[in-house]
């Protein structure tokens, strides 16, 4: 299990931009995956984007070419950059670990809200 703790989140106008970020209690280096989930009001929970240990990287539909996902190994530290915001992507942001073992581990969030 890991530790994994989000920060980043607030309130910004639409088509601004924020950058979460997902700090680990260790060593990210040889986890299978690392991703960023979202969960907003009365919806369940859906996939952002993810990076594998690959360096194979996916993005939900609905954030290409807005969100870019970036891992610092050393930092051992996961980024979300957001740029042109909606208010669509008005939600709490989780982190989530997964090992080799496909063991998954899971931050408290942050919130996001895209409101003028």
């Amino acid at each position: 299990q890991v530790q994994l703790v989000e920060s980043g989140g607030g309130l910004v106008q639409p088509g601004g931009s924020l950058r979460l970020s997902c700090a680990a209690s260790r060593s990210i280096f040889t986890f299978y995956r690392m991703g960023w989930y979202r969960q907003a009001p009365g919806k369940e929970r859906e996939l952002v984007a993810q990076i594998f240990s690959s360096a194979t990287i996916n993005y939900a539909d609905s954030v290409k070419g807005r969100f870019t996902i970036s891992r610092d190994n050393a930092k051992n530290t996961v980024y979300l950059q957001m740029n042109s915001l909606k208010p669509e992507d008005t939600a709490v942001y989780y982190c989530n670990a997964m090992d080799i073992n496909r063991l998954s581990s899971w931050g408290q969030g942050t919130q996001v809200t895209v409101s003028s």
